[in-house]
């Protein structure tokens, strides 16, 4: 037992003093990671922001390792995540590289004490505590989205047959809202200021949003354009259409989660308060067990 404790405590003092060097050493930064620090220094808590100066130098070795394929991957995931805390490709390599030193170094002390559960658990930690921080975020992301989406269609539909042209009426009613859809619009009016083509800009807002109502808002849009249908009655009618595919949604749920209340009573809930009943009627029938066991 010493031999594990005394490499313990020899590995967290070395990690110590490894943080505060690579936490105040002047590094080099690429363009990317340094605008991201910047900007998520103010949207990220301090623990973050430690992990990633921590990792910072890292990161390009560990993005080289990745390889261009699983870089373009993990960039999509972070934009369909909307970049959480300033999160950017960077910024997720450098705390990839924190967590799995840290994972590694827990496995080994913990494996060498002979507790392979929490070993295991440490390891596990360190290879996916990044990936699970995303995927949670493209989860939320998306339902709040899609939660909101079909009243700025119809707040928009107003705006817009009041008299203000598309852009205008997308601009004023943007501003009313907050969150990630409102985030995402702001992005895309920023990309049309920029040069961009309306066309453009929206198949970029498709692009960075897995939501199958967004991407019918910008089909919608798109067709419409190239038809020449008013776009209130296609702002309304799209509305309508999507609470009808919410509507849906619900009851399908609904529908599958019967059978898991039914197969979560049927096998914990109806044997142990069938336990439950015969145990209380053994006990106040006031028989002797000792008696029946020949004591």
């Amino acid at each position: 037992m010493e031999l594990p404790l005394a490499l313990l405590a020899a590995l967290g003092v070395w990690g110590a003093f490894a943080g505060v060097r690579m936490y105040r050493a002047e590094t080099k930064l690429p363009d990317d990671l340094a605008v991201a620090l910047e900007i998520g220094a103010t949207r990220t808590g301090a623990v973050g922001s430690v992990i990633d100066r921590m990792g910072m130098r890292y990161a390009p070795l560990v993005l080289r390792l990745m390889g261009p394929r699983l870089v373009a991957r993990y960039r999509r995931r972070i934009d369909l995540a909307g970049n959480p805390g300033g999160l950017t490709i960077d910024r997720y390599a450098a705390r990839r590289a924190v967590y799995g030193v840290l994972g590694t170094l827990g496995f080994l002390v913990f494996l060498l004490r002979g507790q392979w559960f929490v070993a295991l658990l440490l390891l596990a930690f360190g290879a996916f505590w990044t990936e699970v921080g995303i995927w949670s975020a493209i989860r939320v992301r998306r339902d709040v989205i899609e939660r909101t989406l079909p009243d700025f269609l119809d707040v928009l539909a107003v705006v817009v047959s009041a008299g203000l042209g598309f852009r205008q009426a997308l601009d004023r009613v943007s501003t009313r809202y907050e969150g990630p859809w409102a985030d995402e619009l702001r992005i895309t009016l920023r990309q049309m200021d920029l040069g961009m083509t309306r066309r453009q800009a929206f198949t970029e807002l498709r692009r960075r949003n897995d939501s199958e109502q967004v991407a019918m808002f910008v089909t919608a849009l798109q067709q419409g354009e190239e038809l020449g249908a008013p776009i209130v009655d296609t702002l309304v009618s799209l509305a309508k259409d999507m609470r009808r595919t919410d509507a849906q949604n619900a009851r399908r749920k609904a529908a599958r989660a019967v059978p898991k209340a039914t197969l979560m009573i049927t096998t914990f809930m109806v044997p142990a308060t069938m336990l439950l009943l015969g145990a209380g009627l053994l006990l106040g029938s006031g028989v002797d067990f000792g008696s029946l066991a020949g004591e």
